[in-house]
């Protein structure tokens, strides 16, 4: 009897799934159908149509294809690429809190490309600062688990480590950014804000092989960090590799959430938010979590550039505005919720 139930139970879970993820895809564009039409330039949805299928023909060609398209793709992949990282960094340390911003991650992104717009931004061309983000990133990343090593990662020292690092990283950025001038200073702050203006293709192309690498490994590992949340005795009874399964979710994370930094700038609260929203459509298995708070992810991305470019026309608000202006209290929520 029991046997029958779980077999049709598969089933309608799997359905449910399914059901789920094209709810948010078709939520997802229909977002960025009305990111494409709305803005300085209102245009309807024909006319848009018209530029994206004979741009040689349309009058907005331009509008659509070089300002406002790859604004919304860079959007969707930051939003996925962050809100993934945050969904592996929950896993890996057990924790609702945890996110890339919690980590330092984040911290390091921001540090590395604050001290490069400070110290080399006028000698080395623009294009270098999300390398420079990636690496700081990187460094932060190794540096959490350098301190929180003790015969193994271990979850709850990773917090600790990562909170302070933040902290001091997080003072740091603001030392580069007093002792840099003016228009370093300016520029420093519209990217710690996080901002998709002026987004090109370039930028998309930049950033999408790091998800189409990191995402798929993602997959694969999920099913090792479902085993680690049953606690190590149980994971290890089961095969995992504990350390090195965390080493590489980890690794995953840094990328990730590296790379989405380097080309938005300091996005704050949306690996911390994407998870949590996910979790209630899908469950905590990370499976399938993964990639409804993918899409979870762009949608708070997408949507909060889409309020930067219309709300308070003619000006252009950073996204990073509206993100933390939902992230902050949802934040305390959390923090209330698990005491």
């Amino acid at each position: 009897m029991n046997s029958n139930a779980s077999s049709r139970a598969a089933p309608a879970a799997l359905a449910s799934f399914r059901a789920t993820l094209l709810s948010l895809f078709l939520l997802l564009m229909t977002s960025a159908t009305l990111s494409l039409c709305l803005g300085s330039f209102p245009t309807s949805p024909v006319r848009v149509a018209e530029a994206l299928i004979a741009p040689s023909k349309s009058d907005i060609a331009f509008i659509v294809w070089e300002l406002r398209l790859p604004r919304i793709a860079l959007a969707v992949l930051v939003g996925a690429a962050l809100a993934v990282a945050g969904s592996l960094l929950q896993a890996i340390v057990r924790n609702p809190l945890a996110s890339p911003d919690v980590i330092g991650i984040t911290s390091g992104a921001a540090f590395a490309a604050v001290a490069f717009l400070a110290l080399l931004g006028s000698t080395l061309s623009i294009h270098w600062l999300p390398v420079a983000a990636m690496l700081g990133a990187l460094a932060a990343a190794l540096a959490v688990i350098g301190l929180s090593w003790q015969r193994g990662l271990r979850p709850t020292r990773m917090v600790l480590v990562g909170i302070g690092l933040a902290a001091a990283l997080s003072a740091g950025t603001t030392m580069m950014i007093v002792i840099g001038d003016d228009a370093a200073a300016m520029a420093a702050y519209v990217w710690l804000t996080g901002s998709l203006y002026g987004a090109q293709w370039g930028d998309v192309l930049g950033l999408l092989p790091w998800l189409l690498v990191t995402l798929p490994v993602c997959l694969m590992l999920a099913r090792h960090a479902d085993a680690m949340a049953l606690g190590d005795d149980v994971a290890l009874g089961l095969g995992v590799a504990i350390t090195r399964s965390r080493l590489a979710l980890l690794t995953c994370s840094v990328v990730l959430a590296g790379a989405a930094v380097a080309f938005a700038g300091g996005l704050s609260f949306v690996g911390l938010m994407a998870p949590h929203l996910a979790a209630r459509l899908t469950g905590r298995h990370l499976a399938r979590l993964l990639p409804a708070a993918a899409l979870v992810g762009a949608l708070i991305v997408l949507c909060a550039d889409l309020l930067g470019r219309v709300a308070f026309l003619p000006k252009d608000l950073p996204a990073g505005i509206f993100v933390a202006g939902i992230g902050a209290p949802f934040f305390v929520y959390l923090l209330y919720r698990t005491r």
